[in-house]
C-alpha cells in the first residue's frame, strides 16, 4: 500500500473511532465498552506516522513537495488532535490517569508480544540447528559404520585367501 493510501486510511480510522468514542462514553459503564474503538483510534495514529515516515517507491518531488510535506503534517496533527480529544474525555469519563493507564498497558503488551516473538524464532532457530547437528552426528556414525563393515569384509576376505578359501 501506498503511503498516501495509508495515511487516508489512518486518517479515517482515527476519525471513526473517535466518533464511535465519544458516542459510546456516555453510555459505557467500563473502558471495556470502548476498548475497540481505543485501539483503532491507536491503530490510525499508527497508519498516519508510518505513512508518513514511509517513503519507498516514492520520488524526491513526492517526498518533499510542499503538498507532500503539508498533508503529512496535517494529517498527524489531526490525528494528534484527536487523540488528545480522547484522551479528555476518557479521562473526564473514567477518571484522570486512565488514558495514560490504557497507553502503558498497550505498550507493555505490545513489548510482551515482540519479546515472545522474538524468543520463538531464537527457539526455532535452535531447534533447527539441534536438527542439523543431529544430522551431522548421523551421517558421521553411517560413514564410521561403512568404514567398519567395509574393513571387516576386507579382514575376511583376506583371511579367506590366507586360508584357501580364495
Amino acid at each position: 500500500m501506498e503511503p498516501i493510501s495509508t495515511a487516508l486510511a489512518g486518517i479515517a480510522l482515527v476519525k471513526a473511532s473517535v466518533d464511535g468514542i465519544k458516542s459510546a462514553l456516555g453510555t459505557a459503564k467500563d473502558i471495556s465498552a470502548i476498548a475497540g474503538d481505543i485501539d483503532a483510534l491507536l491503530n490510525g495514529q499508527q497508519q498516519v506516522q508510518a505513512a508518513s515516515n514511509k517513503k519507498g517507491g516514492m520520488g524526491i518531488a513526492d517526498q518533499f513537495g510542499v503538498e507532500s510535506v503539508a498533508k503529512e503534517l496535517i494529517d498527524a496533527r489531526l490525528a494528534a488532535e484527536q487523540v488528545a480529544e480522547v484522551r479528555r474525555l476518557t479521562d473526564h469519563r473514567f477518571g484522570a490517569g486512565t488514558w495514560q493507564s490504557i497507553l502503558d498497558e498497550r505498550a507493555k503488551r505490545i513489548r510482551e508480544a515482540r519479546e515472545a516473538q522474538a524468543k520463538a524464532r531464537r527457539e526455532a532457530a535452535f531447534s533447527q540447528q539441534e536438527m542439523i547437528d543431529n544430522m551431522k552426528i548421523g551421517l558421521a556414525v553411517l560413514a564410521l559404520a561403512c568404514v567398519v563393515i567395509g574393513l571387516f569384509i576386507t579382514v575376511m576376505v583376506s583371511t579367506a585367501k590366507a586360508i584357501g578359501f580364495g
